[in-house]
């Protein structure tokens, strides 16, 4: 298989009236006709303004659309392949039928769709979509889908870390070694084979870099939550604190460390960018008290707040 990097980003949201024929030779370019795209409609050949992220490993691809128009297929045949799709939607919605007047399945915002499709499905789009679309091989998936296909909700364990390593793997493939490629095409099937079965193997070491990503993805969200800890994040992602604390262990941190340390540079932007004093600043990103703050502070940064403040007031 080729290790090369194959990657791409566009944003055609500003220049509409060549944004699919761009979009169209990077893919040919990045990701190859081993991932037929469909063919649109005219009315989306128009007025093409969506941002398109997309990933090739192996035989593994990783599409993140973020639109503004509407996008439809065009009727007529569908090119034949034998993947396993993954739709993933954050807002909006993806409407799937086999034929283009029909919606046989509607993936609204929060909820994911995964099924063994034989070839590229009918699909619309309404303005201000935000998706993921993740293309596998079939073979991998014949006992876990049997024929059949999987749908819930987006915020389960396996999800977030699906989507926390899909993520990872977009944005470091072009710096990724033959190994690391394939290690990170075997995680994103592992871990949609984890979404069909409703729950994953946690003492699977190779999961372990997916675990901390998405718990340091929950993190960044709960920073200013007084329950934020290791804690509620292995009861969020549904393992055991041993088994998050061992996932942090790879990369050298404990998760204790790396709230800390978030807590920390959050607090010390605020104190440059916003009024509030040192004692709000301290409640807010939930340290014990300003004593406590300023010397955990100054420990990282060498300066009080209050005189990293005056400094870059």
């Amino acid at each position: 298989m080729d290790d090369k990097p194959a990657s791409f980003s566009l944003d055609s949201r500003r220049v509409a009236a060549t944004g699919l024929d761009d979009y169209a030779q990077n893919w040919s370019a990045h990701i190859g006709d081993e991932f037929p795209l469909p063919t649109f409609s005219a009315a989306t050949v128009a007025d093409f303004r969506l941002r398109f992220r997309a990933a090739k490993v192996h035989d593994v691809a990783v599409t993140t659309v973020d639109g503004v128009s509407p996008a439809q297929t065009a009727e007529g045949p569908i090119p034949d392949t034998d993947h396993v799709r993954l739709w993933l939607v954050r807002s909006g919605a993806w409407a799937l039928g086999s034929r283009r007047s029909s919606v046989e399945h509607t993936v609204a915002a929060g909820e994911f769709l995964l099924r063994h499709a034989g070839g590229i499905p009918h699909f619309s789009l309404p303005p201000r979509t935000r998706a993921r679309c993740i293309v596998l091989p079939a073979a991998p998936f014949a006992p876990a889908l049997a024929g059949r296909q999987v749908a819930g909700h987006a915020d389960t364990a396996e999800v977030r870390l699906l989507m926390a390593h899909a993520t990872m793997v977009e944005e470091v493939r072009p710096d990724l070694s033959p190994a690391g490629v394939r290690a990170a095409r075997d995680t994103l099937v592992e871990l949609v084979i984890a979404v069909a079965h409703g729950g994953f193997d946690d003492v699977n070491t190779r999961l372990a870099p997916a675990l901390a990503q998405a718990a340091k993805d929950l993190a960044e969200q709960r920073l200013a939550d007084a329950d934020l800890s290791p804690t509620m994040l292995a009861r969020e992602l549904n393992v055991s604190v041993r088994t998050l604390q061992r996932a942090f262990a790879v990369g050298g941190e404990s998760v204790a460390a790396y709230i800390r340390e978030r807590r920390l540079e959050s607090a010390r932007r605020a104190l440059s960018a916003s009024r509030l004093t040192v004692s709000e600043i301290a409640a807010h990103w939930q340290f014990a008290d300003g004593s406590h703050f300023s010397r955990a502070f100054k420990r990282r940064y060498g300066l009080t707040p209050t005189e990293y403040a005056l400094r870059n007031s």
